[in-house]
This record gives structure tokens, C-alpha cells and sequence, in this order.
């Protein structure tokens, strides 16, 4: 980045105050301009106040989904670069962060270069390996699982009903899976 090159803006959308002072240190070192916020609402609040050219979204925000927060900044300029963040990543959260807007899709731990590197990826790679993986059916249960937290704005007790499993069931079964 040269003296005439404007610095570039970027939003970090996470709950987790400490885990989003360390990405906001980390790339301000870098040279970016860094703008935090918790919840969509305050995502909200800031998108007509600040010109963004990148955005961390972490998945799980408390009770809401990132995936709300992929939505608004795609709407708001689709030229923003947008990478999500999720400690459960699944397929199926997966596909949803792309077809509503983000550019990548990281699973924690993920380090400030690995973000910077998504950034940089803002196209697809058809050179990717095609591999044939057998899933287990712990996993397949996982993303099924999460995919419906996701279509319930992670709303357990709907989830729950939608499994047709009881609430606490689904509730220790999270608990297993740690979800941040």
C-alpha cells in the first residue's frame, strides 16, 4: 500500500469482545481501518456511516446468524470482500455464506493471514482436487443438525421440534460439539 493508495476499510462482525480486539489489532498493524460490531444491528447502524471494502463475519452471534449479517453487507455494496468465520463449519452453511454474498468461508482457528489469503480469493479455483471422502454418519448427523440450527436462525427449541428430538437432547448434543 502506497501514500496515495486510500486505507482499507474492513468490519469484523464478532461476539466474542476478545477474540475480535485481537483481529482488530492484528489488522490495524497491517494498515486497515477497522470497524467492530457485535450483532446485526449494530452492522446495520454502521453500513451507512462507513464505506467498507472487507468484512469478517463470524456465524454464531449469540442468538443470531452471521448469515443475516453476509445478507446486509452483500445488499448494502456487493463489492465488499466478505469472509465467514465459524468454529461448526458445515456444508450446508457453507453453500448458504455463498449464495448470499461471501466470498470465503473459514473455519476457526483462523489467524489474520489466513483471512488476508481469503481476501485474496475472491474467485473460485476449478484446479481444486475433487476427492472422494466417506462421511461419517457422525458428521452427516452434525450437519444436518446444524443446518436446520441455521434454517431456525439457531433457535433451539424450534430446531428441536424440526429434528423431532427433545429440546435437551439437541441441547447436549451441541454441548459436545462446542458451538463458537
Amino acid at each position: 500500500m502506497s501514500e496515495t493508495d486510500p486505507q482499507p476499510t474492513l468490519v469484523i462482525v464478532e461476539d466474542d469482545p476478545a477474540f475480535g480486539r485481537t483481529l482488530r489489532r492484528s489488522f490495524e498493524r497491517r494498515g486497515y481501518e477497522v470497524h467492530l460490531a457485535t450483532s446485526p444491528e449494530e452492522l446495520e447502524t454502521m453500513l451507512g456511516k462507513v464505506r467498507l471494502d472487507y468484512a469478517v463475519v463470524d456465524l454464531k452471534l449469540g442468538t443470531a446468524s452471521g448469515l443475516t449479517c453476509v445478507q446486509m453487507l452483500a445488499q448494502h455494496d456487493p463489492a465488499t470482500c466478505i469472509v465467514v468465520l465459524t468454529g461448526f463449519a458445515s456444508i450446508g452453511t457453507a453453500v448458504e455464506a455463498i449464495k448470499l454474498g461471501a466470498a470465503h468461508y473459514l473455519a476457526k482457528p483462523a489467524n489474520t493471514d489466513d483471512i488476508e489469503e481469503a481476501f485474496a480469493k475472491r474467485e473460485g479455483n476449478p484446479e481444486v482436487p475433487v476427492e472422494g471422502r466417506k462421511t461419517s454418519i457422525k458428521t452427516v448427523e452434525w450437519e444436518y443438525i446444524h443446518a436446520t440450527l441455521a434454517e431456525c436462525d439457531f433457535n433451539i427449541s424450534e430446531a428441536a421440534r424440526r429434528l423431532g428430538m427433545h429440546r435437551r437432547t439437541l441441547a447436549r448434543k451441541l454441548e459436545k460439539r462446542q458451538l463458537k
